[in-house]
This record gives C-alpha cells, sequence and structure tokens, in this order.
C-alpha cells in the first residue's frame, strides 16, 4: 500500500511539474508573438495580410487596405522587393480586366518611376479620408455587380497640403470578392462635382 501512495503522489508531482512547464512555455511563446507584433514595421504589417485567406469582406475595406499599400508606396523607405511584394498585393486587388491592361512588369517598372517622381518632390500621403459604407453607391451593370466611393487623399508637399479627391469604381467577381475596376478624380465626374469635399467618415491617420 506504501508503495502504490508513493507511486500516486510520485506521478501527480510530475503531472504538476508538465502542466507548469507547459503553461509557462505557453506564456513564453504568447510574450514573443507580441513583442515579434509590436516591433513590425507598417509595411511589414501590411505585406503579412494573406489575401487568400483574409480578403477585405467589403468595397470601402477593398479600398483602405490599398490606400495602405499607397501610404507604403509614397511614405515608407522600402526596399526595391518590398515595392514589388506590395505591388503584387495591391495588383492582387485588380478587377481581372485592370490586371490584364497591367502586364505584371510593365506595372511594377512603371510603379517605381512614380515612387521616385513623388518622393523627388517631397510628397507624402497625411490622411486618408474613405466614405462611410453609407455613401458606398452600389449598383448592377449587364449582370454585374459594381460599387463606387469616394476617397479623399491630404497630400503634404513642403509645408503645403492639398486634397486629391478620388472616386473608385469596383466589381463584384464571381467568388463574390469586390475588385477594382478603377478610378478617376472625382472633379471628372459630373455626379461628384458638387460633392462636400468631408463626406468620408472612415478616417485613417497618417502612420
Amino acid at each position: 500500500m506504501k508503495r502504490t501512495s508513493s507511486t500516486r503522489i510520485t506521478i501527480i508531482i510530475l503531472l504538476v511539474i508538465v502542466t507548469v512547464v507547459g503553461y509557462y512555455a505557453y506564456l513564453s511563446n504568447k510574450t514573443r508573438e507580441s513583442q515579434r507584433e509590436a516591433s513590425m514595421t507598417f509595411v511589414q504589417e501590411v505585406l503579412s495580410r494573406d489575401l487568400q485567406l483574409d480578403y477585405p469582406p467589403t468595397p470601402k475595406e477593398v479600398v483602405k487596405y490599398y490606400s495602405d499599400i499607397m501610404k507604403c508606396f509614397y511614405n515608407e523607405d522600402c526596399t526595391e522587393e518590398e515595392i514589388e511584394q506590395l505591388g503584387m498585393k495591391a495588383r492582387d486587388l485588380y478587377d481581372r480586366e485592370l490586371a490584364e491592361h497591367n502586364e505584371t512588369e510593365t506595372y511594377l517598372n512603371n510603379l517605381k518611376s512614380e515612387i521616385e517622381i513623388f518622393k523627388a518632390k517631397k510628397r507624402r500621403i497625411n490622411h486618408v479620408s474613405i466614405a462611410s459604407s453609407t455613401n458606398v453607391d452600389e449598383y448592377m451593370v449587364d449582370g454585374f455587380q459594381f460599387a463606387r466611393l469616394r476617397c479623399t487623399y491630404s497630400m503634404l508637399e513642403g509645408a503645403n497640403s492639398k486634397p486629391t479627391h478620388l472616386v473608385y469604381l469596383l466589381r463584384r467577381d464571381d467568388n463574390r470578392s469586390w475588385k477594382i475596376y478603377g478610378w478617376d478624380f472625382a472633379e471628372n465626374l459630373t455626379i461628384y462635382n458638387n460633392t462636400s469635399s468631408d463626406e468620408g467618415t472612415g478616417n485613417e491617420n497618417e502612420r
């Protein structure tokens, strides 16, 4: 009997030790993950999004993520590899027809040239304001579902800030994902000519 009791006590002690060690390892791993996430740069955060598993669910969220990519291009000191990776993320948001008109190599070369020109003029995207979900205009054309929304970029050049108003057009694909079909300056579109510049309510502050 004494041996049985001693064996049971030993087993219980071992189980407690294993549990404590396992829990400590779990906490240590969580701490390392939190520290790694906290130390990620804005560029790394944007690149870390897996669009196959976590595609933006709404037109507004697509434009928001696309705008985050633009802020990486024009506000951050990206390596050439990061620019190419970000460029492919942006291209993954494009509608099939838009992607076909932007062959990958030509698209990336043009993108790098645009970034150089933008930075040579010392411009930054200081602030982004995206129209609220209630201001997204959805409609059907030839069996396709489209969405149109306005986005205002506050462009900083030196000490001067100037708003740029764009209207994005998105089309839903066969997987029901919203893809960017195109965009234009709001002043070129009659429907937006009389729209107040402070329409957007989904503000994205500078990172």
